[in-house]
């Protein structure tokens, strides 16, 4: 069986996810990955075969979305133009991890497919919203990628078809300890900007992930680390808690290695404002954004007890791959009869 596997790259969890699941996806047939994208900084050790700049999100050094850099980057012409040409009808399932331009294709091309990943479990009306609703933000959930069907992943199951996160193999296989620093990935932010608040709480240390650094160097109270992927594994598995975008794989696996969390959307990106609203529902303490307060709402952060999480909802990459293959058996997304073999 032939798998074409679309991967949003703006950012880097849906690469980091992609890595994640490739082994487990590869016992299902041949994968060949379509990466869309510009602006990750994690090195995609996938089998691309085709790839484009696709829609990429840009921020501000202030943890906000630029959405004017945002609006001038995207090429119609371009996005028109891949849509037309993916060769989707040689392959025998289209998964695609909310990326516009195969959602796009599939469409034109009457191809089905299998809407999968984080985005995908707000297709679901029971998955958590913030109080007040943005209409251009359940927008672009709804109609910026879809699919024939929608397999989600999530904190917990809010509805059918929402499956668990998927944990990378080292967190899963790590052996956590608590040691005297606090984790800090917040790649929207600038050093600068975050370095006069963390710089005043002197009791503790921040090990801080920077997309502005390629060596680690220390100033004051923070040691800044390039984002690398062992480095930043590492520093999670050992830290004493982490604060972070209210993303989803990394609040996820911080979950799984009972870390405490401290979570900030990205300015604007209602996605985050979404899983922010998730997060607090599971007790983990939540800012709505970085201000001059920022300082004292970490230090009160700091001397919060330990969250107690549920991992009853916890399984294993090759189990949700599993489940994913099921469900497109039951919802009739595959494109040739080739994948009865694996049900039998």
């Amino acid at each position: 069986m032939r798998i074409f596997y679309a991967v949003q790259a703006t950012g880097n969890g849906h690469i980091s996810r992609a890595m994640e699941m490739l082994p487990a996806l590869s016992q299902y047939g041949e994968v060949d990955v379509f990466l869309s994208g510009s602006n990750a900084t994690l090195k995609a050790d996938l089998p691309v075969v085709m790839r484009s700049k696709g829609i990429s999100l840009h921020y501000t050094s202030k943890g906000k979305i630029n959405f004017l850099k945002t609006a001038m980057n995207i090429d119609p012409l371009h996005v028109l133009k891949y849509a037309k040409e993916l060769p989707l009808k040689q392959y025998d399932l289209i998964i695609n991890d909310f990326e516009s331009i195969t959602s796009l294709a599939c469409k034109w091309q009457r191809v089905p497919s299998v809407h999968f990943g984080h985005q995908a479990s707000f297709a679901s009306p029971k998955t958590p919203r913030p109080r007040h609703k943005n209409f251009m933000g359940e927008a672009i959930l709804k109609y910026y990628a879809s699919g024939t069907v929608s397999v989600g992943l999530h904190f917990t199951a809010y509805d059918q078809y929402i499956l668990p996160p998927v944990i990378k193999t080292e967190i899963w296989n790590a052996q956590p300890t608590k040691q005297d620093f606090i984790c800090v990935y917040l790649p929207s932010c600038s050093d600068e900007m975050l370095l006069p608040y963390l710089s005043q709480i002197k009791d503790c240390s921040f090990h801080v992930f920077s997309r502005q650094t390629s060596y680690i160097t220390t100033k004051q109270n923070c040691t800044f680390f390039p984002v690398d992927k062992a480095l930043f594994n590492l520093n999670l598995t050992h830290c004493q808690g982490i604060i972070t975008n209210a993303g989803f794989e990394t609040p996820a696996e911080a979950m799984a290695l009972n870390k405490k969390i401290l979570a900030i959307p990205i300015g604007g990106q209602y996605e985050q404002q979404c899983n922010a609203a998730a997060l607090a529902k599971l007790g983990v303490p939540t800012l709505s954004k970085i201000d001059l307060h920022f300082t004292e709402k970490v230090r009160q952060w700091l001397d919060l007890p330990d969250t107690v999480y549920d991992h009853s909802f916890n399984r294993s990459t090759a189990h949700i791959i599993q489940e994913m293959m099921q469900i497109a058996e039951k919802e009739q997304v595959f494109t040739s009869q080739s994948h009865q073999l694996l049900f039998e």
